[in-house]
């Protein structure tokens, strides 16, 4: 089990792509992750700013989401080594 007492972050990246290899590599591999997704962009839903208001037009939306994956602190160095 990951919890935020035991996880280092293995990855962070803006492509979807790339973050889906390293989920099928970990999954592969057997290495228990967990993917935190933000997209920096989002503004509370409560506030007048915000998509609502200033839309996306022009928004890059293959780097709209940062997708940060974690695993357990003692599986770290080999899911590095996988992902070589």
């Amino acid at each position: 089990m990951i919890t935020i007492f035991n996880r280092r972050e293995l990855l962070t990246t803006f492509s979807m792509q790339e973050q889906n290899r390293v989920r099928d590599i970990l999954s592969q591999n057997r290495i228990d992750y967990r993917v935190k997704t933000l997209n920096p962009s989002a503004r509370s839903t409560l506030s007048a700013s915000g998509r609502s208001r200033t839309g996306s037009f022009g928004v890059n939306t293959d780097s709209a989401y940062q997708y940060s994956i974690y695993v357990r602190a003692c599986d770290l160095e080999r899911a590095r080594a996988c992902l070589r």
